[in-house]
């Protein structure tokens, strides 16, 4: 069983979102390999992963910025302003790819514009660990397994005012890491079993144009509160782990330079609301919540050092084209994650494409560091028809 907990931690290790290992000098403690000191873990934290290269690209800031197909996970309140009457999204993107080649996250997501003032939606995200083999205490082979995740969403957005919307998702997540194993055989009880749970997400968002400026800009702020949800369990035990819940705050402001030009700035901050490490395990899911904004063991200045953020900018040509830089950063004792991302970003008549790059600033090393994250859009625009039946609704 030794060897079989060490896998399991080790395969909780990769699915992290923290740095994997440092550079140049040698590991000797969790910590030094974790980059953190008293950082923060959840179950599933695959759900934290950004699944489209246009966020990606600009620095993982998005609870704010312009809606498209892939909204819904940033931010569902924004949603119903996506400008399209239908539309989808697929998004790949690899994982360890300096290492294996058969790890990955995949994102499928579709939206519906009911009428001007509603929007549904529905989603898919699944993250494949690979192929791994468990072995027992004696080096002998227990079994060959390939790990998975996936999470399902329904989104529904209002707007209820031409400025201020809101929104919410219902999500389903199953984790399967080692599928059902028992070290005493069928008889004798299972150790590990695969994890599921529900969680909710609620956002808002405010969008105010100023009409007065030169050529036109707009201010938006949003914040959403996702993979809010009781814990989960990977045993029969009494042993539950938190879902990743977090708060999001932010804003975004573009400015139209000239009729063929327009930059958008984003600035995005997050913060896990789950307890600080050491917690009281019996604690539960709803009380960890709220009380992570004071249980910090070195008080409001660790508090503070939990919050992450996220810079992003974006430029658009003639709505055709577009560049983006972002940079991500995180306190170095709750997980050192410090990076720049690049993107650039296509887009003509029904159709789009993104693609984003990752680079670590902090000489650590990174899941996604040199791989290429890919995104393909669709949205399809009403016919008159369609759109006269939306306004008289």
């Amino acid at each position: 069983m030794m060897i079989f907990r060490v896998a399991l931690l080790s395969l909780l290790l990769c699915v992290s979102t923290i740095p994997l290992m440092a550079q140049g000098n040698p590991v000797t403690t969790p910590d030094d390999l974790l980059g953190q000191e008293n950082a923060i873990t959840t179950a599933v934290p695959f759900l934290a992963i950004s699944p489209d290269a246009r966020s990606a690209g600009m620095g993982d800031a998005g609870v704010a910025t312009s809606a498209d197909a892939n909204a819904a996970y940033w931010n569902a309140a924004k949603l119903v302003h996506v400008e399209k009457a239908y539309g989808g999204s697929i998004s790949y993107t690899p994982w360890l790819g300096k290492i294996v080649n058969d790890m990955w996250v995949g994102y499928l997501s579709g939206f519906y514009k009911i009428n001007r003032e509603q929007v549904v939606a529905a989603s898919l995200k699944y993250f494949d660990l690979g192929d791994i083999t468990f072995t027992d205490n004696q080096g002998g082979v227990i079994n060959d397994f390939n790990p998975r995740e996936f999470a399902f969403d329904v989104t529904y957005s209002r707007m209820l005012t031409e400025n201020f919307s809101i929104g919410g998702a219902l999500r389903y997540v199953r984790s399967n890491l080692t599928g059902y194993f028992s070290s005493q055989g069928a008889t004798g009880g299972t150790d590990s079993k695969p994890a599921s749970g529900v969680a909710v997400d609620f956002g808002v968002y405010y969008n105010k144009p100023f009409k007065k400026s030169a050529h036109g800009s707009t201010l938006s702020l949003g914040a959403a509160l996702t993979n809010v949800g009781s814990k989960i369990s990977y045993t029969d035990g009494e042993n539950r782990d938190y879902m990743p819940t977090n708060l999001r705050l932010g804003s975004a402001f573009t400015t139209n330079l000239d009729p063929y030009n327009t930059i958008t700035f984003a600035l995005d901050f997050n913060k896990l609301m789950v307890p600080t490490p050491p917690s009281d395990p019996d604690q539960s899911w709803f009380g960890g919540m709220f009380g992570s904004f004071s249980d910090a063991p070195g008080g409001f200045a660790e508090e503070m050092r939990e919050i992450m953020t996220s810079v992003g900018v974006e430029y658009w040509y003639n709505k055709l084209f577009a560049a983006r830089l972002g940079y991500f950063n995180e306190a170095a004792t709750k997980g050192n994650r410090k990076y720049m991302t690049v993107g650039v970003g296509f887009r003509k008549e029904r159709f789009g494409f993104d693609v984003a790059y990752l680079v670590p600033t902090n000489k650590r090393e990174h899941p996604l560091s040199e791989t290429i994250r890919f995104t393909l859009l669709f949205q399809i625009d009403q016919t008159a028809r369609e759109l006269q039946e939306s306004v008289t609704d």
